[in-house]
């Protein structure tokens, strides 16, 4: 390729794809709460969607991000870029998850209403990187390029045989150092084990990192060029959206639309402009509890353990406790991983195998396939401590100056007792400030609201008691999150 000159500096758009529920990590990872906002990793204070923003912060003129993500996770997301002193772009809330292609579609044409001679650097919000100075000059090598008008993947150098990933083959092998990016030869779709080991011995192949970087103008027309039907959809969606307090919603019907396709396969494969950058710089996109133990800093024995746990004899495994001890006596080579509701014990090289595991538990009703028992709202959170048919017992924490709906229920009653800070209780139209250890009554059918008064954090037992004690059994009157003809308490 011709040597790549010095070019204007546009202005760099991160493009964070924050969907995906993380199965392969049950049961720390689960639809409510997934990977990305978690802090899987012991070599990081903070969520893997605050990592990937963290780690892009010195580049030059990087803008603020856009997020994508599922609505269910839009509170998530404010927070834990407030937490990281980040104000988004935008963060633009799919109906339904699509996969990448209509995602990326979403945010080009957003970035285009206001920066049309921006450059775009898609990300997923779930990846660990190592080696972040190396990640950095790389990125400043695939902007020139993609100044130029290409589209740009990031290839990892392959380590191992991986049946997780997809692979990039270059049109000739990854080894000229001068050539900073090859052309795309064919995306290879994620192989079994025999065909791994085929393609980590073939020089021109990289796992595929689902990353990219290109011209918003550049991607917009070859969008149109190979899926015209997508790019209208998102923009009706986008067009006919609207606004709801720090998020952009779309219409949901033109959304249904858009047919459900990865950007690969739509794009990538049919482009003429598509290079590959090889990237080496220790990274992994944490897919299995095996991945993550690849990633984790062992004892001299291969062993993570982290929490409460006492190990005997123990080798090459990983071993989580969120809560309880355990003992592990004369075992090697498994993942053990226990929460508040669930343990999780398996071969360390079967955890692939656990997204379909989690798949049958949903089919069989077992609501710990998809939820935490702490179940995270904008104004704090509540985890269930024990429940009945009839009866349920939640421990609630209110934020500082935060406040639920004001609600009402038509099928249950609620008692409340404080056991630290103020509460301040509307019910019906009288106001009452509740400190430790009292309590109130909240009969069936009430209007009520609970709010945090003071500077500290509210925590409060609930009892509720009735003939069914779904969260959907709500009216809301007032809410302060723009959830009032929404089923979320």
């Amino acid at each position: 390729m011709e040597p790549i000159s010095e070019m204007k500096k546009e202005k760099i758009i991160p493009i964070i794809l924050c969907g995906g529920s993380g199965t392969r990590l049950w049961p720390l990872s689960r639809a409510s709460f997934p990977k990305q906002y978690i802090a899987l990793s012991s070599k990081c204070k903070f969520s893997l969607l605050q990592e990937t923003i963290l780690r892009i912060s010195d580049l030059e003129n990087i803008e603020r991000p856009i997020f994508i993500c599922n609505e269910q996770h839009r509170f998530l997301v404010a927070e834990q870029m407030r937490e990281i002193n980040i104000v988004p772009k935008d963060i633009i809330l799919e109906p339904d998850s699509k996969n990448t292609c209509p995602a990326i579609t979403l945010a080009a044409l957003k970035a285009n209403q206001k920066e049309p001679e921006s450059i775009l650097l898609v990300l997923s919000s779930d990846h660990l990187i190592g080696e972040k100075e190396k990640f950095l000059e790389t990125l400043k090598d695939s902007i020139k390029i993609a100044s130029k008008g290409k589209l740009v993947t990031f290839g990892i150098i392959p380590s191992s045989p991986e049946t997780g990933y997809g692979y990039i083959k270059a049109d000739q092998e990854l080894i000229d150092k001068n050539i900073k990016c090859f052309k795309i030869n064919k995306f290879i779709e994620k192989p079994n084990l025999t065909k791994a080991k085929k393609l980590i011995k073939d020089k021109n192949c990289t796992w595929n990192s689902g990353m990219f970087i290109f011209k918003t103008k550049e991607i917009i027309k070859e969008i149109q060029n190979f899926e015209p039907e997508i790019l209208k959809n998102c923009k009706k969606s986008l067009n006919e959206g609207y606004k709801d307090l720090d998020f952009q919603r779309l219409n949901k019907d033109s959304f249904e639309n858009c047919k459900a396709c990865s950007f690969d396969v739509s794009i990538m494969e049919k482009t003429t402009k598509g290079v590959v950058m090889p990237l080496n710089v220790n990274w992994s996109d944490i897919g299995s509890w095996h991945s993550l133990w690849e990633n984790e800093d062992k004892d001299k024995n291969g062993n993570f353990l982290s929490g409460n746990v006492f190990a005997y004899h123990v080798r090459n495994s990983y071993i989580r406790s969120d809560h309880r001890l355990i003992v592990a006596n004369e075992i090697e080579n498994l993942v053990v991983v226990e929460t508040n509701d669930a343990l999780l014990i398996s071969q360390k090289d079967k955890t692939q195998n656990i997204k379909n595991i989690v798949g049958n538990l949903i089919s069989n009703g077992y609501r710990e396939a998809k939820e935490h028992r702490k179940i995270y709202r904008p104004w704090g959170n509540y985890t269930s401590i024990a429940e009945d048919k009839k009866w349920q017992v939640k421990r609630i924490e209110v934020k500082p100056g935060a406040q639920l709906s004001m609600q009402k229920h038509f099928h249950r009653a609620e008692h409340w007792v404080v056991v630290k800070g103020v509460a301040k209780v509307i019910l019906e139209n009288k106001e009452s400030l509740l400190e430790e250890n009292q309590s109130i009554f909240i009969p069936l059918g009430c209007k009520h609201r609970l709010s945090n008064p003071g500077k500290l954090k509210l925590v409060l037992i609930e009892v509720q008691s009735g003939n069914y004690l779904g969260e959907d059994d709500i009216i809301r009157f007032q809410d302060d999150y723009g959830r009032n003809s929404e089923i979320i308490k």
